[in-house]
């Protein structure tokens, strides 16, 4: 029997979030040093879902209330080698390129801010993700305005030059 399952993540307002999938127990401290090398002032909690053996939540990071918060959204997932990491201070752009270069990271879901939702696949051996649903729906093309209002975003939180 295959169940198709759609999760909500409970994110902070003020966090961003990466989710993926690694292989191995050792993923949780390679995310560590990852993150507060990018970053060394991004509070974060990570958690991530061990596949075989006891099959527990393993789980570290720099923020006792994101450790909770990964923890949780890491339970509700409950699938083979998913990771999730809640974080703020950083922006996903800051430190997703450290997480890529984690040898045990397979894929990378999603790294967002926005609302997430994780589709999921049950079987009877387990569950699986089989994708993200990130934000909302487009509505339509960007007009020139929005093209200004855009690039100012970007210059105001400091992603271009003035």
């Amino acid at each position: 029997m295959v169940q198709i399952i759609v999760e909500d993540l409970k994110v902070p307002e003020d966090c961003s979030v990466i989710v993926g999938q690694a292989h191995f127990i050792k993923t949780v401290e390679d995310l560590y040093e990852a993150i507060v090398s990018a970053v060394p002032n991004a509070e974060f909690g990570l958690a991530f879902c061990e596949s075989s053996g006891p099959r527990l939540v393993r789980y570290e990071g720099n923020n006792e209330d994101l450790k909770k918060i990964a923890i949780e959204n890491a339970l509700k997932i409950a699938a083979g080698h998913f990771f999730i990491i809640v974080f703020r201070n950083a922006w996903p752009i800051n430190i997703l390129n450290e997480i890529k270069r984690v040898p045990e990271v397979v894929n990378i879901f999603a790294a967002t801010s926005n609302p997430l939702q994780i589709v999921l696949v049950e079987t009877e051996q387990g569950r699986g993700v089989i994708g993200v649903i990130d934000g909302g729906k487009t509505t339509g093309i960007e007009t020139k305005e929005n093209i200004i209002e855009r690039r100012k975003f970007l210059r105001k939180i400091g992603y271009k030059l003035g």
